[in-house]
């Protein structure tokens, strides 16, 4: 996958503020702080297209990066953060929820989780409610610069148990430091992205 454009589109808090309809969109979602713009700028080649904060919890909107004019990043607020006001968490998670069962353009969601340490609440019940939609996943063990090698595999397990994944979910080791799992982050979003369009191209079933 080259990537030859990415800017921001579009940042939203209801339908009325997606883009027009019709590219399909690859969310991400994780806990405050876990890593999602790094790994944003980190797979467009990009520094600061997408804002890293080291305050947990800042973004509050869901932000729409536009790839090649074809698809769509979809960076969802950070669930988890112990101090965001229970009226914003709420607030928040309304409007995510609204997003993931009512956005037909959802061609995959990756879920990026901490690889150092095993899945915590607000990991699993997200990854419940996601598997009850059935949308095709991806889980990212992000950070994976800060463990050895030879301790991935451990992790990954770990993450595995801790999530209760299914045998066809995919989980990876990531790194936005060193690159470590951009080449299957990219096999996974072109799978997912070429099965988008097939689904859109098929001709309709003839009622005769």
């Amino acid at each position: 996958m080259i990537i030859r454009q990415a800017d921001i589109f579009a940042t939203a808090v209801g339908p009325d503020q997606y883009p027009a309809a019709g590219k399909p969109e690859i969310a991400l979602a994780g806990r405050s702080n876990v890593g999602k713009s790094s790994l944003i700028n980190a797979f467009l080649n990009r520094k600061n297209l997408a804002r890293t904060s080291s305050t947990p919890g800042k973004t509050q909107t869901l932000n729409f990066y536009e790839i090649n004019q074809e698809w769509f990043f979809v960076d969802l607020p950070g669930y988890g953060y112990a101090k965001t006001s229970k009226e914003d968490r709420a607030r928040w998670g309304r409007f995510i929820e609204r997003y993931l069962t009512d956005r037909k353009e959802i061609a995959g969601i990756i879920q990026l989780v901490d690889l150092r340490h095993p899945p915590m609440s607000s990991d699993q019940t997200m990854m419940e409610w996601l598997l009850h939609y059935n949308f095709p996943l991806l889980v990212v063990g992000n950070k994976a610069d800060k463990l050895s090698r030879g301790q991935w595999p451990k992790q990954i397990k770990q993450i595995r148990q801790g999530l209760s994944l299914p045998a066809g979910v995919p989980v990876i080791a990531f790194s936005s430091i060193n690159g470590q799992g951009k080449e299957e982050l990219t096999a996974w979003l072109e799978e997912r992205l070429g099965a988008a369009s097939a689904a859109k191209t098929e001709p309709m079933q003839s009622c005769d």
